[in-house]
């Protein structure tokens, strides 16, 4: 079976999601549910006796990392394939420019969406700085 850049690109982003998946949910067990005990030197995240100030400010700053970088890589990748149907279908039928400028406007609101989760979710940083 031959594999196309489509489906073996595919398949390396659910390679991708899975591992960041598994990552993920080790770095927060609890430390309970991985059977360390209280005297062996680790604590849990969740545990109330920790300071959990600066693990909350990483958590909202990666959040809207991503949330930004996300929707500017989404708005992009769309935005270029929009774009170019768009003038080739401008350059076949003139009087189909409003709606194509339409449907390009529609893909960067995404982008600003993305922006506008990332300024709120770093807007709530001083709330957690006492």
């Amino acid at each position: 079976m031959k594999l196309d850049t489509r489906t073996s690109s595919f398949m390396l982003f659910i390679l991708g999601a899975v591992l960041f998946s598994i990552v993920m949910s080790l770095i927060l067990l609890p430390a309970s549910a991985a059977g360390i005990t209280s005297g062996s030197g680790f604590s849990a995240l969740q545990d109330a006796t920790t300071d959990t100030t600066g693990w909350a400010i990483m958590g909202l700053a990666v959040g809207a990392g991503l949330a930004i970088g996300l929707a500017g890589i989404g708005g992009g990748l769309g935005m270029g394939t929009a774009s170019a149907a768009a003038l080739g279908a401008i350059t076949e039928k003139p009087e189909t420019f409003g709606k194509s400028i339409l449907y390009v406007v529609f893909i960067e609101a995404i982008a600003i969406y993305g922006f506008v989760i990332a300024f709120l979710l770093v807007g709530y940083i001083p709330q957690l700085m006492h």
